[in-house]
């Protein structure tokens, strides 16, 4: 099969290519699990963190992308979920243990044997992939291959994110960083939570303006300061300095909610400038967000078919990854970038 694959750490500001085209042998479903043929596949800003060693895959090589739209076309010993035929969707949790507190007590997102697909399992940049036959969803038949992709993470884990700010409708919300992640979560609010209004936060206007074309209330850059003070904001970027202008900007008893796998290194600056009485005091919390359960997308998947909520994408072919990944770091966004990867 084809596969765009990673053979090592690569950073990107002096490798605009560190994914390669290649062909690789289609792979064989093991107990349990299926063999999808891919469809679709959502670029997400891990993979950065991948590819430049924030979050380093165990092995290689390996193909990245977690959040995979396909049908099965095979089943391995003692898988029955699916029929042969069915589209279903992957997403980053592609295992866990279990056994543990965590995994019996809904949060396997925290599970010390979490594995994640695209890092610890070969992932969707490909034209096939396997994937345990518990850990893949079936997908509302309202969004089509290229629409159901960016849900199963972006959507997913801002879902998490809202669900982990405490937010109660009519306060007030921001969203500092405005990808494939917030734009979702915009468009969750304005359904779930009417009253409340958004405020975001974003480097580019374009951007800027995506959010106000959505509906947020008020949008500015990160460092500039909203009019009100806020009872939550979600952090969607990969930098430091996001965090410190979003916890000036929290109301008392606000609580910041970081949704990012990893932060960049080479920021400790922005750090060591917290100045407490103005970020920290008055009972402000900040809480992170670690992967996502499998509630976490099932839960958001109907939520985003009875609404609906159907994603702003931009289509790639399977060999423009690079590309795509390139545009992210150049702060090229409005919504989410989905590879097509065939039928």
């Amino acid at each position: 099969m084809k596969a765009m694959i990673l053979k090592g750490i690569s950073h990107f500001s002096e490798n605009r290519a560190p994914l390669e085209f290649a062909e690789v042998p289609t792979p064989v479903p093991g107990e349990g699990e299926v063999l999808l043929r891919v469809s679709a596949c959502g670029v997400c800003h891990t993979e950065l963190d991948e590819i430049e060693g924030r979050t380093p895959p165990p092995r290689f090589p390996v193909i990245p992308g977690h959040q995979v739209v396909g049908r099965v076309i095979g089943r391995g010993p003692g898988a029955e979920r699916f029929p042969v035929g069915e589209r279903v969707g992957v997403g980053w949790i592609n295992r866990a243990c279990g056994r543990c507190s965590f995994c019996l007590g809904g949060n396997e997102n925290l599970c010390p044997d979490f594995k994640a697909t695209g890092r610890d399992a070969d992932g969707g940049y490909a034209e096939y992939m396997t994937v345990p036959e518990a850990f893949a969803h079936p997908l509302p038949p309202v969004f089509s291959d290229i629409e159901a992709a960016p849900l199963l993470c972006a959507g997913a884990i801002g879902w998490r994110s809202l669900r982990l700010s405490g937010l109660q409708n009519g306060q007030r919300l921001g969203l500092t960083g405005f990808g494939a992640s917030a734009h979702l979560v915009l468009r969750l609010v304005r359904h779930r939570f009417p009253d409340t209004p958004v405020f975001v936060f974003a480097r580019s206007e374009r951007e800027r303006s995506f959010a106000r074309e959505l509906g947020a209330v008020w949008a500015g850059d990160t460092a500039d300061t909203a009019p009100e003070r806020l009872n939550a904001v979600i952090d969607t970027t990969p930098a430091w300095k996001p965090i410190v202008e979003a916890l000036k900007n929290l109301a008392p008893g606000g609580r910041l909610v970081i949704n990012a796998i990893r932060k960049e290194e080479g920021d400790k600056e922005t750090i060591l400038s917290l100045h407490y009485p103005e970020h920290l005091w008055m009972e402000k919390e900040i809480k992170s967000v670690a992967n996502v359960s499998r509630r976490d997308i099932s839960e958001f998947l109907a939520m985003a078919a009875e609404i609906p909520i159907r994603p702003e994408v931009l289509a790639y072919s399977l060999e423009e990854a690079n590309r795509a990944l390139a545009e992210l770091t150049e702060g090229k966004i409005r919504g989410a970038k989905v590879l097509v990867a065939g039928g």
